[in-house]
């Protein structure tokens, strides 16, 4: 029998659907939790050429990369006039600079005379300088001192200004664009900012900033954290309180979101864990150690969770903190913006980044930051300074990631073979489930009509 499109749309796990964990929900969910939204995006393979060509590699950094809008820091990276940020996407360094206390501009990070950086590092600055031969800019971008002027009668200083690039903020993010006729910012961004209405972003701080170094395409990467199809093989000792395929995926213009609720069993495994073996699950509780709590009577592992959020939330929200969900508390609820900016949700403090490394197609960067609320009657705490880890480093030299940093070390098991098994597989293309790897099929959707513009 042949499957309709819409069968093919229609198909979920046998287990909990998401919108039904929030009837046992102890507060009232928010709206955003229950919305959806999707459709049919196909079924056709992905490429594999997209993750291992050096000529896609070309295709994306002209058609995507020097077009579209893409995260460059958070304000607080450059909080005081001076500061200035190196910012850099395959072959080319641009420069975010503080030039006042309420506008911020980026620069292609080159000198007009020969062409080298003006900044290599973060820092601040109280001019632009070239350390090569010392011509110099105002923090504004204008031509400031030209050594030995008499030999520079053919430089016209009011046409010598540093060349800028398009730059927006939102949710304390600093975003830019290459492209001087790229569409509005608020054009691309669309009605993503709902999405963030209960839980602003900007009234956050940057508590926790690593990357890592990995050797495959940034693609490859990128996937492996938008879906939780890979849960049941690859982080085993979490199924026991992860819904991992009762995830719910929605989808709408440039974003994505997936919802992986926590404190329910995964329908893969066969039995029926007690609501102490889940939360145990849920806070990473190894066999030979001691619960971190153990359950009141009567008390769910999702509840459980909520009432200690609500008890962390308070030393920030107050009394608006007992009126937080469990599911806000509990789940993974975790965005992109198109084509690389992955915040979470809710009370989740995890925020990704991924990008090629250098002008690499086949090397990355993946970035893991935590941005936690904090007390608005006091200043906003300093952001931490990146944490580099290496290729070949073990993600629990950042001790500052906690939990998560035994999780990441299961992923990035996988993903260096997965590039490796692609340059070996006689397939040409990569199958996509319709249903769990639905935001990388968005993706790549997305990736195809940035690649098909003129």
């Amino acid at each position: 029998m042949s499957i309709t499109s819409n069968d093919k749309t229609s198909a979920r796990s046998p287990g909990v659907n998401y919108q039904d964990l929030h009837e046992r929900d102890s507060r009232p969910v928010p709206e955003v939790l229950r919305w959806q939204s999707g459709g049919w995006l196909g079924d056709e393979d992905i490429p594999v050429s997209r993750y291992t060509s050096r000529e896609f590699h070309e295709l994306e950094k002209e058609k995507m990369w020097k077009r579209v809008w893409q995260m460059a820091c958070r304000e607080e990276d450059i909080p005081e006039v001076g500061d200035t940020l190196v910012y850099e996407i395959c072959e080319i360094s641009l420069l975010v600079v503080r030039t006042s206390e309420n506008e911020i501009k980026t620069y292609h990070n080159a000198c007009l005379h020969r062409g080298r950086q003006l900044r290599e590092y973060d820092g601040n600055a109280q001019e632009l300088r070239c350390p090569f031969h010392g011509f110099c800019w105002n923090l504004d971008g204008s031509l400031k001192q030209v050594p030995c002027e008499w030999d520079f009668p053919h430089i016209e200083k009011d046409q010598w200004g540093l060349p800028e690039v398009k730059v927006a903020t939102w949710g304390g993010f600093v975003f830019i664009n290459l492209d001087p006729d790229c569409e509005s910012f608020s054009s691309f961004l669309g009605d993503f900012g709902w999405h963030f209405e209960k839980w602003p972003l900007e009234k956050r701080y940057k508590s926790v900033h690593v990357a890592r170094i990995f050797p495959c395409n940034w693609k490859i990467v990128q996937d492996a954290f938008s879906e939780a199809f890979h849960v049941v093989a690859t982080h085993p000792q979490l199924l026991a309180a992860i819904g991992d395929a009762n995830s719910q995926y929605d989808w709408k213009d440039n974003y994505s979101r997936a919802i992986t609720p926590n404190g329910t069993p995964s329908p893969h495994i066969k039995w029926t864990p007690t609501e102490q073996e889940m939360f145990d699950a849920m806070s990473d509780r190894r066999l030979d150690e001691p619960p971190i709590l153990t359950l009141a009577d009567g008390a769910t592992a999702r509840s459980t969770a909520g009432d200690g959020g609500r008890a962390t939330l308070k030393e920030v929200l107050g009394d608006k903190a007992d009126e937080v969900s469990d599911a806000e508390l509990s789940d993974s609820i975790y965005y992109t913006l198109f084509p690389n900016f992955h915040p979470w949700g809710a009370y989740n403090r995890i925020c990704y980044r991924f990008r090629p490394y250098e002008d690499r197609h086949d090397m990355s960067v993946m970035e893991c930051m935590y941005l936690e609320p904090y007390d608005e009657s006091q200043p906003k705490p300093p952001a931490v300074p990146i944490h580099w880890l290496g290729v070949d480093d073990d993600w629990a030299e950042a001790p500052e990631l906690g939990l998560l940093a035994r999780v990441f070390n299961q992923d990035t098991f996988n993903l260096p073979k997965v590039q490796k098994g692609l340059k070996s597989m006689k397939k040409p293309g990569v199958t996509l489930a319709n249903y769990q790897e639905t935001k990388i099929r968005h993706f790549h959707t997305r990736l195809s009509e940035w690649i098909a513009k003129p």
